[in-house]
């Protein structure tokens, strides 16, 4: 008996302890092994099936696949299954602290009773060192936490420097390219819905508003976009209106209806000559030309 359990002494009962489900439990094999059952887990099963109205599921279950996995991971083994009769392999069971200390009581051997002592001993340590890693977790997560702050504090300046950039927009001639990625920006800001006032708007702008996904109202005096070409159009892409009116010399984007930008070349003409880029702030400003839109937008669905 003394060597037994001197045996059982050099045995890290810890290291036997998982977490699963959220609770701490070991396995049926490993108290097996601590319990010295002659017939191994089976010994153990015995026991719970004479006195199964002991062992709610609170206290022992069997473990999914998912949770064998994880299991057999930490084992470093490719399969941690029960075989049963017939050579059938399931999911072995577990104990909870409570399953423990119920199944050294129904096994009733001197064997169970002092191990279980040890066994007991080793949930308490390991629900300590969960506590104090616990704590020592939190304080780090708020360290984390002020720190993912900090970063976030710097990338909203960085974003409003950005913005503010975008207020004056300068392009030169030649600078084509430059100022048709400055359009596909702004666009693609929407969303929900892009307003464009250009009376030079061609197939150009179909190009562009043909990989986006946002409802597209073009306002415009020209006809440089046949009904023909729109209905094609829509009749593929189906998310562009197009609205003649004459009210209007320069060009403008609206955005959601919140952000207005003035620009100073039509977006088929982009970079052929100096022109710039001006997003509108100004309520005085952006609000009566906005009200303007939407009477022009209700003033079509009504007669359309």
């Amino acid at each position: 008996m003394t060597e037994e359990l001197s045996l059982i002494k050099n045995i890290n009962i810890e290291d036997m302890i998982y977490e699963i489900r959220g609770k701490q439990v070991m396995l049926a094999s490993d108290l097996a092994q601590l319990y010295k059952c002659s017939n191994g887990t089976k010994d153990i099963n015995k026991a719970v099936k004479r006195n199964i109205d002991r062992f709610p599921e609170d206290f022992c279950f069997y473990l999914t696949d998912e949770e064998s996995k994880n299991i057999w991971f930490q084992f470093g083994t490719k399969n941690y299954q029960v075989e049963t009769r017939g050579g059938k392999f399931k999911n072995p069971r577990v104990f909870t602290e409570e399953g423990v200390a119920m199944l050294s009581g129904v096994l009733n051997t001197e064997k169970a009773k002092l191990v279980s002592v040890d066994i007991m001993r080793a949930f308490v340590k390991m629900r300590k060192f969960i506590k104090e890693n616990l704590i020592e977790n939190n304080y780090i997560n708020s360290i984390l936490l002020r720190h993912d702050c900090e970063i976030k504090e710097l990338q909203d300046t960085f974003d409003k420097m950005e913005e503010k950039e975008l207020k004056n927009k300068l392009f030169f001639n030649g600078e084509v390219f430059d100022s048709y990625l400055e359009i596909i920006k702004i666009l693609n800001k929407a969303k929900k819905e892009i307003i464009i006032i250009d009376n030079y708007a061609d197939e150009t702008l179909l190009e562009i508003i043909s990989k986006m996904d946002k409802e597209v109202t073009l306002i415009t005096s020209k006809k440089l976009l046949k009904d023909i070409d729109i209905n094609k159009y829509n009749k593929q892409y189906h998310n562009l209106k197009v609205i003649k009116n004459n009210d209007f010399h320069d060009r403008f984007i609206i955005i959601d209806k919140e952000f207005v930008y003035h620009i100073g070349s039509s977006i088929n003409h982009l970079g052929n000559k100096i022109f710039s880029i001006n997003i509108i702030e100004e309520d005085i400003v952006k609000e009566p030309l906005i009200n303007k839109i939407n009477m022009i937008i209700k003033i079509d669905y009504f007669y359309n």
